[in-house]
């Protein structure tokens, strides 16, 4: 005879662990979904930050002067000191690690203190050596940067950054031999640059920027040797950490500077603070992890719960196999694919669309480009997500290992005995 009330007891419970299987699934697509994004996330941050410093040479360092702040050799402290043209051509002379070295002189940013016709504007000036353009790369969107005959002959001529050449050219108009007046002098424009380098600014953004020879700007400044600062770049296969004191040292002995004055050289090691970019990205990726694989954990221990359910509910099924002359190891077979199916359909399709996301993202972040971003092409590499795969099936197993050994203790006599 037909039992509505039966069959719909079924249903029900049929019903009800469908839904515990599927909430218990979303646990693992959650987990592995969470953890694809995050490297993603993080890839894209990480791009992005090597993308705005990928060109400047991180094996340099930038030295400026201070005041003393020790007494030395009759000099009281405080005194404020220059460096010369000398300090660059002894160090260039007598170390031989040192790969490019370059003055710099700040030449000031007055309120328009460029003209050209009857457009002008305010810019940063800078006086730099030709070696500059090797330690922080600049694209010639036009023309040349400076050269040694520049230099050498204190040439009126400059390069201009790219928000000065927009301020004061028609777009798609060549600026070289162009001339442009400079603080009441004029300079011939012999190049245009772009910066490959976002985000490092030295003595203020590349783009509003004109670079002339050292040389001339010295001489119409009237400052005669001195200098501002030195960019200096070790060579390939040497930290410039491991001579940085050397070279200070050395600067302080020309300049009678108390060898243990902390504060009379100022600047900042560029390669310190990449390293401390890496530390921190280092840092992300490992709490990436350690976040992603704490969410999969309570999606497997989910698993590993609703198999145990799972396992208590078919104790007859499971003993009447086991009196029927089912092998152990086919009770354990048995749990641990149920385990392992589970987990991979939730985890390949949390993959799937942690992946289709960061496409997304991606595509977007091509649509509308940005030079000053600091996230760029967020995608999980390829190794880390066969990583991701193993750990996967890792997990299922896992999930299955407690069930399985549930399903063991149960004997086929106490079974058939269960209702």
């Amino acid at each position: 005879m037909f039992d509505l009330d039966a069959w719909q007891e079924v249903w029900l419970t049929i019903t009800r662990n469908k839904m515990r299987s599927f909430m218990t699934a979303f646990g693992v697509f959650w987990g592995i979904f969470m953890l694809v994004v995050m490297i993603g996330a993080g890839t894209g941050l990480g791009n992005g930050m090597s993308k705005n410093v990928k060109a400047f040479s991180a094996n340099s360092i930038f030295m400026f002067t201070n005041r003393t702040t020790v007494p030395y050799m009759g000099f009281k402290k405080g005194r404020y000191w220059d460096m010369k043209n000398d300090d660059l051509t002894i160090l260039k002379r007598t170390v031989p690690e040192i790969k490019y070295i370059s003055s710099i002189v700040f030449g000031g940013s007055q309120d328009n203190n460029v003209v050209r016709g009857d457009k002008y504007g305010t810019f940063d000036i800078m006086g730099y050596f030709p070696d500059y353009n090797k330690i922080d790369p600049q694209e010639m969107v036009y023309g040349r940067f400076i050269n040694d005959i520049d230099i050498r002959e204190k040439r009126k001529v400059c390069v201009i950054g790219q928000k000065v050449y927009n301020d004061l050219y028609k777009a798609g108009e060549d600026p070289t031999g162009s001339m442009i007046k400079i603080n009441g002098i004029y300079y011939t424009v012999v190049g245009q640059s772009k910066p490959l380098t976002q985000n490092i600014n030295v003595g203020g953004s590349a783009e509003e920027r004109i670079s002339v020879p050292l040389t001339t700007l010295q001489q119409s400044n009237r400052m005669g040797d001195k200098i501002h600062s030195l960019a200096i770049t070790a060579q390939d296969d040497i930290s410039i950490s491991d001579f940085e004191d050397n070279i200070k040292k050395m600067v302080k002995v020309r300049h009678q500077i108390s060898p243990d004055d902390p504060q009379a050289i100022d600047g900042f090691n560029v390669e310190k603070i990449f390293r401390t970019f890496q530390s921190l990205a280092i840092g992300i990726n490992i709490l990436i992890w350690i976040v992603g694989l704490g969410t999969l954990l309570a999606g497997v221990v989910g698993i590993s719960n609703i198999m145990l359910v799972t396992v208590r509910e078919r104790t007859q099924e499971i003993g009447i196999r086991r009196a029927l002359g089912a092998r152990p190891i086919q009770i354990i077979v048995q749990i641990m694919s149920e385990s392992l199916v589970l987990t991979a359909i939730a985890g390949l399709l949390g993959i799937t669309v942690g992946v289709g996301l960061l496409a997304i993202v991606d595509s977007a972040i091509a649509a509308n480009p940005n030079s000053d971003t600091f996230f760029e092409n967020p995608q999980i590499p390829f190794g880390t997500a066969i990583i991701a795969l193993i750990v996967l099936i890792v997990c299922g197993m896992i999930a299955g290992l407690l069930p399985s050994y549930r399903a063991m203790q149960i004997k086929a006599i106490d079974a058939l005995r269960d209702e």
